[in-house]
């Protein structure tokens, strides 16, 4: 694939996460769940790759802080669920494991991370599992999105790749 087209899809997928955070949010323990920018990390793990898919979450986190739609917790389980998402379909070649690789990298790793960083920055004290069940929640349900849309849209996309 060459850089422009790349780059494009990539830029699309910015687009869809910040649309999608604007309008498909919901309350998750103490987080919003996002479930379309875990939906938008699967599906750039698997059709771009994990350098890309790390790029876009955090292009996707930093417009959403920007725009007051998201908080610090927008990094530490959008990057590192993309980028488990990533390595995850590169080593299995299977869907599946990129949305598992989604749901360990945010629930478990990015949710342990979110401790520090809302500490340091928000000053807040946070109990070291607090954010598991938000974090998994919203990567569950995003990678479950990103499984049926990539079921019709992935056989597609192979061929033309192919």
């Amino acid at each position: 694939m060459n850089s422009t087209k790349k780059l494009t899809i990539m830029a699309m997928f910015v687009a869809i996460g910040i649309v999608g955070a604007t309008f498909i949010w919901f309350p998750a323990g103490v987080a919003r769940a996002y479930p379309v920018q875990h939906a938008v990390n699967v599906m750039a793990a698997v059709l771009l790759g994990p350098g890309p898919a790390v790029m876009i979450a955090f292009v996707i986190g930093l417009l959403r802080n920007i725009l007051g739609l998201g908080t610090i917790l927008a990094f530490p389980g959008g990057m590192i669920g993309a980028l488990l998402a990533g390595l995850a379909y590169r080593w299995l070649r299977r869907g599946w494991a990129a949305a598992a690789g989604e749901i360990i990298g945010t629930a478990v790793l990015g949710s342990l991370v979110a401790v520090p960083l809302v500490q340091f920055f928000l000053g807040e004290a946070a109990a070291i599992l607090a954010f598991v069940p938000a974090f998994f929640i919203s990567s569950a349900a995003g990678a479950l999105i990103a499984l049926l849309i990539l079921s019709r849209w992935r056989p597609a996309w192979a061929e033309e790749n192919n």
